[in-house]
């Protein structure tokens, strides 16, 4: 059976856990990291040397990175039922999920850090600020993409839309004096009424 080791509330393993869901893999996820701990550990480490979560366990074929998890298993299922049509769709998913974590995920961490993981007396309120002022600045490049097609890879939904979907369900809770962003809240109505979504994504409190 299929294994994915990491915590239910890590942004990384809900991008593997929703691409999981939408292909309706029997699998078994197991805690690890953050509360759980147990990612220091030599067994683990052994699997994924960065110590990081997720990691795919598929019989004897480790994986880790998540995007690379998301694409794994799109490319493994006969049914195409997240994996693009054609070269070119595919490529658009990679690189909005290439996106996701070069840019968008690198200026908005600040922001989930110091509100959700820091103490209020801790905070650096000028760089929460400064984060969140970058994060809408990107989020206008995925406006402005979403304003071209109904999802980031085209026509349908896809393994593109996963990451940044997990990410703009952060967005939204943190950033509400965000501006107007219509094209992303009309992507993102549609993305949030996935069963799959609502269960290893929407369903679970930010911690």
């Amino acid at each position: 059976m299929l294994k994915i080791w990491g915590r239910n509330n890590s942004s990384n393993v809900q991008k593997a856990m929703w691409a999981v869901g939408e292909l309706g893999l029997a699998h078994q996820r197991i805690d690890i990291g953050g509360p759980f701990g147990g990612n220091d550990k030599p067994d683990y480490r052994a699997m994924n040397p960065s110590g990081l979560v997720p990691t795919l366990e598929d019989g004897d074929f480790i994986l880790w990175e998540s995007n690379s998890i998301i694409r794994y298993l799109a490319e493994s299922d006969d049914a195409g039922k997240i994996r693009p049509a054609t070269a070119k769709s595919r490529a658009l998913a990679s690189q909005w999920m290439d996106w996701q974590l070069t840019v968008f995920q690198p200026v908005f961490t600040p922001t989930f850090w110091g509100l959700i993981r820091t103490p209020p007396e801790k905070r650096d309120n000028a760089a929460i600020a400064q984060s969140k002022e970058k994060s809408i600045d990107a989020a206008r490049m995925l406006e402005a993409a979403l304003a071209r097609r109904p999802y980031l890879a085209g026509e349908s939904f896809s393994m593109g839309d996963i990451p940044m979907g997990v990410m703009i369900y952060r967005f939204r809770q943190l950033v509400p004096e965000r501006p107007a962003l219509p094209n992303i809240e009309r992507w993102y109505a549609s993305v949030e009424k996935r069963p799959a979504f609502h269960t290893h994504v929407g369903g679970i409190p930010l911690t």
